[in-house]
């Protein structure tokens, strides 16, 4: 018993932060029918200006707790209410997720810029000293400071928050406003106050969560919460995002079950080095393929919601004849001087750039096709990619197969997984499919990716010229441009076929309206399942030229994070067209290049910019840089007609 304590007793603090956190994302969920992916950036947020205040600034623990954690998470959730949630509509379930992700991907890369890009390590625990042990539970089962914050910290919010929705009138209307905020208004209730308060309040849980966890950390840092986020929406899940005390409960038992577990395996066996990190997303995956209500979250509860109108055509599709022609021909242009300079003049480290870009554009189109053209929201495009370049390394080096064959076989396995985890997710829609694939990327990145047989170990598979049927790998050739260069263009071709072609309109029928599109005859699961495998053999293909371009393929060059900046970037240039993904993929890494130049701190910065523009997905869910192009042509257009205007007017004189 005392050697269970022992090993049980470290999962406290981790249990308590898992709990605040999951009662955070039911509670704002309920309240507000949100689920705010943004929550683990905000935990990070306050833990991140905590450490920096005592750490960098001297403040004392109160002082500092008090301005991260009682003034800037509620804050941060007031903000995130005011400026961008509340202007979505509560049916878009997708632009919710999308500006989620935004806040995700731009805070953590933000605060570095605005605050310190230093290490910020020894973060103190709030009511006692960390390092002081205040009693035991057997003789060797001490307990200090951080298991003593966390606890008395974390019961204490649960318990004033319990009140506050069951005892007062704030609370029962707190509880109202998920169903129907127009309805609630009907009452005589100002709804907008009501969310406003649940925000303020999930975002005091939230800045409370990332404290707890900090003392527990070595140094502070966002991959940390991310790990606490998926633990708490795992807890979340569990209680079907709707009882906060089974979600606080289950919080905690993940976080003692996983102390207690890594106490009791051998550190050299699977289950300690895949199974056990992975332990939190194995929960998650597990309740949303058994808990039912999980299921329905997509289903409208509000009866007076109304349906959204589409998105814009492309501008593309829309133009005049003379602008297109025009259009066409400085494409063509630029094609060929893109070309011409790539094959002369180009500087070997922007070509580099620009191939790399190229690359990257391959692995966006996928983007493009599962959500632009399907309507379905993947959060593990990085993680397909993974596949194909580590399976065409292992044939490389086990088989000795060029390793371009090898990409080919690759982007068939990568295939092969995304229609597994197309057909694992046929009964989710909208937010249970972007929670399933995103515990999908994450278990591939704690358990599959880092193991030897997969990816050689933390140093990755290094590439040989003997695996290559061309002089890929020289540094002055220009060998690699042309196969990255002709790759992009088939795939491009292919996208702008399917989605001109049938199953282009199918797809496109299931992303307005699956209810409808099954109406009319069109099979659900098989579109679903199509899509998928088809976005998973383009990211394949993309995968594997940047393994080639980087001649090593290492685990943290496909984690979950650089999934959830590839929907992220490419919902900014425009998710729904082929030229959206080659801007975004050009785009990204020619941004990355210019800041190169700038002070290391602002070096960060791409990130940031892309998550602005993903912030504008629910008004402008064409693309900020479509928004633009459209505007552009637009004013070209008003200026065309005011010049044929005038010419007739001129001509009409004349004749008279």
């Amino acid at each position: 018993m005392e050697q269970l304590l022992g090993f049980a007793v470290p999962g406290i603090p981790y249990g308590c932060a898992y709990a605040v956190f999951a009662v955070g994302l039911v509670l704002t969920y309920q309240t507000t029918g949100v689920f705010n992916f943004g929550y683990g950036a905000q935990a990070y947020a306050s833990a991140f200006v905590f450490a920096w205040l005592v750490d960098g600034h001297g403040w004392s623990t109160w002082a500092a707790f008090v301005g991260s954690v009682v003034i800037l998470g509620p804050g941060l959730g007031l903000v995130f209410d005011r400026f961008l949630f509340s202007r979505i509509a509560s049916t878009n379930t997708t632009a919710k997720v999308v500006t989620g992700l935004a806040l995700l991907v731009g805070i953590p890369a933000l605060l570095p810029v605005v605050f310190s890009n230093e290490n910020l390590v020894g973060v103190p625990s709030i009511l006692f000293a960390p390092g002081t042990v205040y009693f035991h539970l057997g003789p060797d089962v001490p307990v200090n400071g951080i298991y003593l914050s966390a606890v008395l910290l974390a019961v204490a919010m649960l318990v004033i928050l319990v009140l506050l929705l069951r005892t007062t009138s704030l609370g029962l209307e707190m509880r109202a406003a998920v169903e129907s905020r127009r309805l609630l208004e009907l009452e005589g209730v100002a709804a907008v106050r009501v969310t406003a308060t649940a925000w303020a309040v999930s975002g005091l849980m939230a800045g409370l969560a990332g404290v707890l966890l900090a003392p527990t950390e070595v140094t502070v840092q966002a991959q940390d919460y991310v790990t606490l986020m998926v633990a708490a929406i795992a807890a979340a899940a569990c209680a079907a995002m709707g009882s906060m005390t089974v979600a606080a409960v289950v919080g905690v038992l993940i976080g003692v079950v996983s102390l207690t577990a890594q106490g009791y395996l051998p550190t050299s066996s699977f289950w300690y080095s895949a199974v056990l990190p992975a332990f939190p997303f194995i929960v998650l995956v597990g309740a949303l393929l058994f808990v039912p209500r999980l299921r329905r979250l997509e289903q409208v509860q509000d009866p007076l919601s109304t349906v959204d109108p589409p998105p814009p055509l492309p501008t593309a599709r829309v133009r005049g004849r003379e602008i297109d022609r025009l259009v066409h021909t400085a494409f063509w242009l630029l094609v060929v001087v893109f070309v011409g300079s790539m094959l002369t003049w180009m500087p070997t480290s922007w070509e580099t750039v620009l191939n790399q870009g190229m690359a990257y554009s391959v692995i966006f189109l996928s983007v493009t096709l599962i959500t632009g053209t399907a309507g379905q929201l993947s959060l593990a495009q990085a993680t397909l990619a993974g596949v194909a370049a580590f399976s065409a390394g292992q044939l490389a080096r086990h088989f000795g197969l060029d390793f371009l064959a090898g990409g080919v076989l690759g982007s068939l396995a990568a295939s092969g997984v995304a229609g597994l985890l197309a057909l694992a997710s046929l009964r989710l829609r909208g937010l249970g499919l972007a929670l399933m694939t995103l515990a999908a990327a994450l278990l591939f990145d704690v358990a599959i990716f880092p193991a030897q047989a997969v990816s050689g170990g933390t140093g990755g598979i290094q590439l040989t010229a003997r695996w290559l049927p061309l002089d890929l790998l020289a540094p002055n050739g220009h060998a690699y441009f042309l196969l990255v260069f002709l790759v992009l263009v088939v795939c491009a071709g292919a996208v702008a076929l399917v989605q001109r072609g049938t199953v282009g309109r199918f797809l496109a029928a299931m992303r307005g309206s699956e209810l409808g599109a099954a109406g009319v005859g069109v099979n659900i699961a098989w579109q679903r399942v199509l899509a998928f495998v088809l976005s998973g053999a383009l990211a394949g293909a993309g995968g594997t030229l940047l393994a080639i371009q980087q001649t090593v393929i290492a685990p943290g060059e496909f984690n979950y994070q650089l999934s959830l900046a590839f929907v992220v970037i490419v919902v900014t240039t425009g998710v729904g067209t082929v030229e959206g993904a080659i801007q975004a993929g050009v785009g990204l890494v020619v941004v990355e290049q210019l800041l190169q130049y700038a002070p290391q701190r602002l070096q960060g910065l791409a990130f940031v910019l892309f998550a602005l523009g993903a912030l504008t997905y629910a008004a402008h869910p064409e693309g900020i840089v479509e928004l633009e192009k459209r505007r552009w042509t637009e004013r070209a257009e008003r200026l065309l007609a005011r010049r044929h205007g005038a010419s007739a007017t001129a001509a009409v004189t004349g004749r008279s």
